[in-house]
């Protein structure tokens, strides 16, 4: 089983195409997203429109969260707020719908799956967490792996037991070691911002392989700001994308 994990395409229709085509050339069984499919970027229906058509499972992200939780919209800063105000006006029912009806976690493939951070959270944030918050996260599910998104930077932590160390993000192909478990970040598809370069991030998980490849994909980045400025989303949106 090769398993594409995707994150935070942020309506990012651009990146998401150059990242869908990129799991085509290389195969993959399955792909999963965490969440965020939306905000931010100005092709939110067409990035929902896609996931769907592909049969993609997704959980829900903060940003699907405050179509519905008032909380959760307030608790965004205003350009957030704005842009997923201007989301909104641009799907349909029907992308609404699917985006509210997402779950909170999946469990697929022998790994878990969630927006935020383990075993369940769709909001808090895992960046730089002490040793005894990871051993509490380690803890705090069963299975082998877990991928989280919403800080759209890579990451990789892995347990041996009761200690864990945090493993240097990389653009690589990592090796798992067998008796280790793992929680791990594939960065973001539509707005990145890790350390390496403005393109599209993903990972691909290779069951059989025991390996974790970290993709990084170039994408029509100009297309999505002149259609971020178009549609009138916030100048910070499309700055963010050409670091």
């Amino acid at each position: 089983m090769r398993l594409a994990i995707i994150s935070d395409i942020h309506g990012n229709f651009q990146a998401l195409q150059a990242v869908l085509a990129d799991m085509d050339r290389i195969g993959v069984d399955a792909v999963v997203s965490l969440g965020d499919n939306i905000g931010y970027g100005p092709e939110p229906e067409e990035v929902v429109r896609a996931l769907m058509e592909r049969g993609v499972p997704s959980v829900i992200g903060n940003h699907e969260l405050a179509l519905t939780s008032e909380s959760c919209f307030r608790s965004l800063n205003p350009n957030p707020r704005i842009s997923l105000e201007i989301t909104r006006a641009l799907m349909s029912q029907e992308s609404l719908a699917y985006c509210m009806s997402l779950p909170v976690y999946l469990v697929l493939h022998a790994a878990r799956f969630v927006h935020g951070c383990p075993p369940d959270s769709v909001t808090t944030y895992l960046r730089n967490p002490s040793d005894t918050r990871m051993v509490g996260i380690f803890t705090s599910f069963d299975e082998p792996m877990c991928f989280f998104g919403h800080t759209h930077d890579l990451a990789c932590y892995a347990a041996h037991g009761q200690s864990y160390q945090a493993e240097e993000a990389a653009l690589k192909t990592r090796v798992l070691a067998p008796d280790c478990r793992y929680v791990i970040n594939p960065g973001s598809v539509g707005q990145p911002r890790d350390d390496f370069n403005n393109q599209a991030k993903y990972g691909i998980w290779d069951q059989q392989k025991n390996t974790f490849a970290q993709r990084a994909v170039p994408y029509d980045v100009q297309k999505t700001v002149g259609l971020l400025k178009e549609r009138n989303f916030p100048q910070s949106n499309a700055d963010r994308l050409l670091w």
